[in-house]
């Protein structure tokens, strides 16, 4: 089915999302699938324990038998007879930049995937669909990565302190006043690993007597923070404005469980773009729910941030609004800008906050100065103050691969979700079984795809996950929409 616009009024485009409901009797053989994987796994173990198969997993020792076992044997179970029929798709190590195309070092297996050896040889020029690498930022030109050699020699390769002791560079706040300005935000903050951005902030701005609602499809990193913070915690269907509204609505009814106190904040977190769903936040009806409850708003734009927009600035850009719309913008350098770390935006009251609070701040090694160089220049690249219009052609060659890419992948006629221009492009395979098959289909013609399976994704929804990049080719494209 078609995810229309459910608010005209709020919109300023059109806004389309696809997720098409598969075929009963493909939800009935993938049921089947997992089923006859499964007698066949108890078998298995039935003649590891009784010595007839070699048991190559990790065991509870003899003398341990009366403890308390360290993880539970079930939990294991999936490990041991469904992902290691298939392990040998993932883990594969790469031996050269993860650019629109990389060399991947050969290996095989002897024991069925329990362990692996490299037969020393290399295969080259695998096109590259599953790396976040969005605008192309992941590149080894010389005459680009002047500037991060020079920071690379000036400052060495690490600072060997947090931020809040002896690591703060002239680098970072330079950093910090172009992300700020890049965002149209007061300030901004940058902390050296994406996922601590979330999951060590989000405890510093809400705790006990506080209320997170949590989109059900949230990265871990935010659904960590979540819990790290003491804060109650209610999930929200995907996307679904009528299910936020009515915990919003229950919220400032009822308050507190017991007490019935009102909440000290209500936050909402959502993300821009969802990495396995490849959807899009709707933002607008979000921004105005938010307003009328009188709640804050979190927005994780790890994959949009760069990735959509008219300027690469994200979904606010994307949506035409205002950043002050949201009240804490956080992004990742990880994907669009081709480096590492993550950032805090927003009033300069909650950046100063956090400069004291944030855990990141003050346990976290700062981030390294050639890091902080790379991210300066693709953002500078983005904004046309390196002398150029590079930036704003990889964006729009960006949003014409990922229109192009999604309309042949319709007409061949595979169910694929998400918005029309998502870079995130997950292609359903459904059936157990075909995860592995599809991984090594493509390997044999040299395209590299990531494929993702249960508890990742429902266990009725198994994908190929493709992530387009302003580096592919239309040629490189076609080579993979006619594999």
């Amino acid at each position: 089915q078609k995810n229309g616009i459910s608010n005209g009024t709020l919109y300023k485009k059109t806004f389309i999302e696809h997720f098409e409901q598969a075929p009963m009797y493909v939800a009935v053989l993938t049921f089947l699938g997992f089923g006859v994987g499964t007698i066949f796994g108890y078998l298995r173990d039935f003649m590891r324990a009784w010595g007839l198969e070699k048991r190559n997993i990790a065991a509870e020792r003899e003398q341990q038998k009366d403890f308390v076992p360290l993880y539970q044997d079930f939990e294991n179970f999936y490990t041991r007879n469904l992902y290691m029929r298939i392990r040998d798709n993932w883990n594969r190590p790469i031996c050269s930049v993860p650019g629109p195309q990389f060399d991947l070092m050969e290996r095989v297996t002897d024991d069925y995937n329990w362990t692996f050896r490299f037969t020393g040889r290399t295969i080259k020029n695998v096109i590259n669909m599953g790396s976040y690498n969005y605008l192309g930022f992941a590149e080894t030109d010389v005459n680009a990565l002047k500037t991060v050699t020079r920071e690379l020699q000036k400052y060495g390769t690490g600072v060997c302190s947090t931020r809040q002791e002896m690591g703060t560079l002239d680098k970072h706040v330079e950093l910090e006043k172009l992300v700020a300005k890049f965002l149209g935000v007061e300030d901004a903050m940058v902390f050296g690993m994406g996922f601590a951005t979330n999951s060590m902030n989000i405890p510093a701005l809400v705790g006990k007597g506080c209320l997170i609602l949590s989109d059900e499809l949230n990265h871990t990193s935010l659904v960590l923070g979540a819990r790290l913070s003491g804060a109650t915690i209610r999930i929200f269907k995907h996307n679904n404005m009528q299910s936020l509204e009515q915990l919003l609505r229950d919220a400032i009814i009822y308050g507190q469980p017991r007490s019935r106190r009102a909440w000290r904040k209500i936050i909402i977190l959502v993300e821009g773009i969802y990495s396995m769903e490849g959807s899009i936040v709707r933002l607008p009806e979000i921004v105005s729910l938010k307003t009328k409850y009188k709640a804050y708003l979190y927005l994780d734009e790890a994959h949009s941030i760069g990735a959509v927009g008219a300027t690469g600035r994200g979904v606010v850009e994307y949506f035409g609004m205002s950043p002050d719309d949201v009240d804490v913008l956080m992004g990742t350098f990880t994907k669009s800008f081709g480096a590492a770390g993550g950032y805090i935006a927003g009033k300069k009251d909650l950046v100063d906050f956090l400069r004291t609070h944030s855990h990141s701040a003050v346990y976290a090694t700062s981030m390294c100065p050639p890091v902080a160089e790379q991210i300066i220049r693709a953002m500078k690249c983005l904004m046309g103050l390196d002398g150029t219009t590079q930036g704003l052609q990889r964006v729009r060659q960006l949003g014409k691969n990922t229109r192009y890419f999604r309309r042949r992948l319709h007409e061949m006629g595979f169910i694929i979700y998400g918005n029309d221009d998502s870079p995130v492009v997950p292609l359903l395979l459904y059936m157990p079984g075909k995860i592995g098959a599809f991984a090594r289909r493509m390997l044999e013609k040299n395209i590299g795809v990531v494929v993702v399976g249960f508890p990742a994704t429902p266990i009725t929804e198994s994908r190929a996950r493709f992530c387009v990049s302003a580096a592919h080719t239309r040629e490189m494209l076609d080579t993979v929409s006619t594999a």
